[in-house]
């Protein structure tokens, strides 16, 4: 299937110039660009997965933090009095 695109000529520049430094031609980095974008706009999206496959998206997510070695905050971190201060309570 051939389809004509007509591209202002900074875009077409910049198609030549990345194309060059690929090694490739324009046609095969357009080809490339479109099937990639469409591989991954064919995932689902989170509202059309079922409540147990966001569940697993979720578990898997959190896990993948499991690396992160920050130590947990402190009470008096998290509490109240030193989230806001008394410019807030003017407020």
């Amino acid at each position: 299937m051939a389809i004509l695109l007509e591209l202002e000529p900074e875009i077409e520049s910049r198609l030549m110039a990345q194309a060059a430094a690929q090694g490739t031609s324009v046609e095969v980095l357009l080809k490339t660009l479109v099937e990639s974008l469409l591989a991954s706009s064919s995932q689902p999206t989170p509202l059309t997965l079922s409540p147990q496959e966001r569940a697993e998206r979720f578990v898997i997510w959190a896990t993948s933090h499991s690396s992160i070695k920050a130590p947990p905050l402190s009470d008096d971190a998290i509490s109240r009095e030193s989230i806001y201060t008394r410019e807030d309570e003017m407020l």
